[in-house]
């Protein structure tokens, strides 16, 4: 009996080890290149607003003549999100024009980012989404 709890007790050990680490290397931001902010233009593809963290793809470029490419970005949680930066599930939809302020991948082959600033020329609507700032401790 008393091997089987010693045996128990080192798989909850392990799971809890695995589990730490996987949430530790979740929150990595060192693939983005927070020394630069790159800005595009272009059309909302999809957002998604789910959890741990909400993305946003964009069928834009960075200077203007360029052809389009899909941008993939990423933001924080949408707590965080509604929290911080004044975000809504609706807040922008397919089809819709924006602009977008963030921090590129390191990958200059992979074309995404971690979103700083929406601006929706449209209606004036600016969004923020630093993922640096709102992942803070504190922020509730």
């Amino acid at each position: 009996m008393l091997q089987l709890l010693k045996a128990a007790g080192a798989i909850a050990v392990c799971g809890l080890v695995i589990g730490l680490s996987t949430a530790a290397a979740h929150h990595s931001g060192t693939m983005f290149d927070f020394s630069r902010t790159l800005t595009i233009t272009g059309t909302v593809v999809e957002l998604r607003w789910v959890n741990p963290h909400v993305s946003l793809s964009i069928n834009g470029m960075l200077k203007e003549g360029e052809e389009p490419e899909l941008w993939v970005l990423e933001m924080t949680s949408p707590g965080n999100l509604v929290r911080a930066g004044g975000w809504r599930r609706d807040a922008v939809k397919p089809g819709d024009r924006v602009e977008v302020d963030f921090f590129p991948l390191r990958d200059a082959e992979r074309r995404g980012g971690t979103l700083k600033k929406l601006t929706v020329p449209a209606t004036g609507e600016v969004f923020t989404a630093n993922l640096r700032e709102q992942e803070k401790p504190g922020l509730e």
